[in-house]
């Protein structure tokens, strides 16, 4: 008797554990988007504000092609390829079937050409054209790709090619997407092909033509604010999207995976970051490179040391409450010579309600050579001298 009542007890704990889970659940979703999977995270600090299904492994169709941007941007800082690179399109780039500009064999590109194409059109051609310019071949791009990705955290992500073509074994994830979409918005150069609404292309090598692009992304009309990202469909993958969006001091990422139909992602990607804008506020605490003034130097070249930060550090806290971010400067008062720029100096570390939020590092601004003996002794008469 007693061990049936225990029993009894125990399944009616363990009930309301599940309810009381389910509630919570229910009580931290603000509202359902209708799509598969779908994120919402804050730009400057990767804080995730609205999530669901957002570490599935799902078919990404073109969304793929911000990837394939990410490594353009980076061989174009790096300087490994330049805007006015001369492209010869292969006969593989030009066998691309979907959505493309119809480029030729033999044909000659820019890879701003190129970049454009991917960027307005999603084209799949000039996917594959600016992966064999920057690896020799897609397969070694895509290479670099998935090494990228797993760089990123990218832990739900598998590529197969550079454009996102149905083809077996390539995925990725709501949280995958927003990863790589945060660190493209970094390069501020891209937002001018994925902000711009039409454009033309010239293609053909015998008979040339205009081709005619229209940005993939309609939010690009009709979102205020909107910085791109890119859409992609297939039957597979059904509509899907990454929209990124600034207001002042705010970017927020909206992706939507699987929707059932191209207007659905649309508006609820407009949904997240309506939810963004409305209900949070980034708050820019440092700017990178941002002078902190100097402090004294120790048997050094030079008496004293500018500081500065090293990275931006910014806090996303809800509307309302700015003024409860506390700052702490933390800088000795003397640093030894000698000092590398860059090297580590101090810290500054963001609180609210005593629980730190956020730090980053104060470095040097320049390099401080030990003095010398000549130093050592021209200071010390300078100081008889001026007393």
């Amino acid at each position: 008797m007693v061990k049936h009542l225990i029993r009894m007890i125990c399944i009616v704990f363990i009930i309301t554990l599940l309810f009381s889970n389910i509630t919570m659940v229910a009580q931290a979703q603000p509202f359902e988007v209708d799509a598969k999977a779908a994120i919402l995270i804050d730009a400057s600090t990767g804080t995730i504000l609205y999530e669901k299904n957002i570490h599935e492994a799902l078919p990404p169709a073109s969304v793929t092609k911000i990837m394939t941007m990410l490594l353009a941007m980076e061989a174009l800082d790096n300087n490994r390829i330049s805007l006015e690179d001369k492209v010869v399109i292969s006969e593989r780039a030009s066998s691309m079937g979907g959505t493309q500009i119809y480029v030729e064999p033999g044909e000659i590109k820019t890879v701003e050409d190129l970049m454009k194409a991917i960027a307005i059109r999603s084209a799949n051609d000039a996917s594959v054209a600016i992966a064999e310019h920057i690896a020799g071949t897609e397969e070694i791009f895509v290479e670099k790709m998935n090494a990228r990705a797993a760089e990123l955290g990218m832990e739900n992500t598998h590529f197969v090619n550079t454009n996102g073509l149905p083809v077996e074994g390539h995925v990725t994830s709501a949280y995958d997407i927003a990863l790589m979409s945060k660190e493209l918005l970094k390069h501020k150069e891209v937002q001018r092909w994925l902000t711009t609404w039409m454009d033309t292309v010239e293609v053909g090598r015998r008979t040339p033509s205009v081709q005619e692009l229209v940005n993939t992304n309609r939010l690009i009309r009709t979102y205020k604010g909107i910085t791109g990202i890119k859409t992609g469909s297939t039957s597979e993958a059904k509509y899907c999207l990454s929209a990124s969006a600034t207001r002042g001091n705010n970017t927020f990422i909206a992706v939507v995976l699987a929707a059932p139909t191209s207007p659905i992602r649309f508006s609820e990607a407009s949904k997240l970051l309506d939810y963004g804008f409305a209900n949070f506020n980034t708050v820019k605490v440092a700017e990178k490179d941002g002078d902190l003034g100097t402090i004294v130097v120790d048997k050094g070249k030079q008496q004293v040391l500018h500081v500065t930060v090293m990275e931006d550090l910014n806090v996303l806290v809800k509307k309302g409450e700015e003024s409860s971010i506390k700052k702490e400067i933390i800088l000795p008062q003397s640093i030894k010579a000698p000092i590398q720029k860059g090297e580590k100096i101090g810290e500054i570390i963001v609180t609210m309600d005593g629980k730190e939020v956020g730090k980053t590092n104060l470095i040097s601004a320049e390099n401080v050579e030990h003095a010398s003996v000549f130093n050592i002794l021209n200071r010390m008469f300078q100081g008889m001298m001026g007393h």
